[in-house]
């Protein structure tokens, strides 16, 4: 089991529900899995749950309820497959998410922090093996006015396994 740190942002459904038909037909490894979501803290193993809960509770306390527009689609390769994956990235709210992220690589997280893979707050909505293929999509999306107003007000610790994602505990910010 790994243990992870994800947001499920509050979108308006008309958003939602855009965001979810393309995941429909592009998230070929995640769709089934979990809902949209940002991804604040990557799994981690070996670190007991009841730590790993205390350590996200106490350093989300400095944080609050904050808000984001994505504008976006990037490209960006997998580190870990052979994958290429589609990301909605935020342009406002960006540097929350990346003290967020960084604060909760400090304490009994600060060796988990992978610097070799650069931290960029996304929704994935797409990945595939051909990169032309996500190329293709993020030039289709940036070639319209996207615009996806949001809020990050709650946190979800997460287990994962082989059978999905299941909340441990939710953090309200």
């Amino acid at each position: 089991m790994q243990l992870l740190v994800l947001a499920y942002p509050q979108l308006e459904k008309i958003d939602y529900d855009w965001i979810q038909s393309f995941r429909t037909k592009y998230n070929e490894r995640y769709f089934n899995l979990v809902l949209p979501h940002f991804t604040f803290v990557f799994p981690v193993e070996d670190v007991l749950q009841k730590d790993f809960v205390n350590h996200i509770e106490k350093t989300s306390k400095k944080f609050k309820e904050f808000y984001f527009v994505l504008r976006c689609a990037q490209i960006v390769k997998d580190s870990f497959s052979d994958y290429t994956d589609l990301f909605l990235v935020p342009e406002e709210g960006y540097r929350i998410f990346v003290k967020l992220h960084d604060a909760f690589y400090t304490g009994i997280l600060e060796k988990q922090l992978r610097l070799d893979i650069p931290f960029i707050p996304h929704v994935e909505i797409a990945n595939n093996k051909d990169p032309l293929r996500c190329k293709i999509l993020a030039d289709e999306i940036n070639s319209k006015n996207l615009e996806i107003f949001g809020a990050i007000n709650k946190l979800d610790v997460v287990s994962f396994s082989n059978d999905g994602v299941e909340t441990i505990k939710e953090i309200i910010l």
